[in-house]
């Protein structure tokens, strides 16, 4: 729980049916997708859940607030995550648990180099996983009591989120500031692409990446990811 909450004392005890009952998890996280899931996942475990969206706005909430869980993106828009993980890692008193997340599984390495944890691959859809990984760091007197049987529920998010990230992305590429921007276009929507599994904004988002990478030109590359990102948005989604 947060070490400033007025509250804390009135806080209960985690149960088995709710293993992160008491604790507040700081999501660091520019996906509004991704938060929605990490949302669902914390309501469903009974966390507290407290959002930022770049290291900017994380950094302001961490000189007020002391959360029991972190959960950081790599890719944020104004920085690297690991950067922010070894930051965590080395102030006094520590945070519980900090976490690594990325769509990329070469980010787990990154995340563990830093410090974290554990690492959240993306999507984050398993309860069970999400809830393991921060049960087995936490402190023993922060464990429920008991035992606990092992609900394997899939968390959906609502694809309203999903438009959401569109419309970002779709701002970002209107005007990008450098070529730089493209990479954490690149990332940030195959990010959002594999939680959705919407292989073929994935697939394009890959090959914005492969042509940043070799050095190439990447008009077509991009061309074709805002053609579909436009029509991702044009789509119409029953609520």
């Amino acid at each position: 729980m947060e070490k400033n909450d007025p509250f804390a004392a009135t806080i209960p005890a985690p149960t088995a049916a709710r293993p992160l009952l008491g604790l507040t998890i700081l999501v660091i996280e520019d996906s509004r997708y991704a938060c929605e899931a990490m949302r669902l996942l914390c309501l469903r475990s009974g966390a507290r859940i407290r959002r930022a969206d770049c290291i900017r706005s994380a950094r302001r909430h961490l000189q007020v607030y002391r959360p029991s869980v972190v959960v950081i993106d790599l890719g944020l828009p104004d920085g690297d995550g690991a950067e922010l993980i070894e930051e965590l890692i080395q102030t006094e008193p520590r945070v519980d648990v900090v976490l690594g997340t990325s769509g990329d599984l070469a980010g787990e390495e990154a995340a563990v180099a830093a410090g974290a944890d554990g690492f959240l691959p993306k999507p984050v859809t398993s309860l069970a996983v999400f809830q393991q990984a921060i049960l087995s760091n936490l402190p023993a007197d922060r464990q429920p009591a008991g035992p606990r049987s092992l609900v394997d529920e899939e968390i959906l998010p609502d694809l309203i989120a999903f438009q959401d990230d569109m419309a970002h992305i779709a701002d970002v590429l209107d005007d990008p500031e450098d070529e730089k921007t493209l990479d954490y276009v690149a990332q940030f929507i195959g990010g959002v692409a594999r939680s959705a599994q919407d292989k073929g904004l994935e697939q394009a988002a890959d090959a914005l990446t492969q042509a940043r990478a070799s050095g190439m030109s990447v008009h077509a590359a991009t061309s074709q990811l805002a053609g579909l990102v436009k029509q991702r948005l044009t789509q119409k989604i029953a609520i």
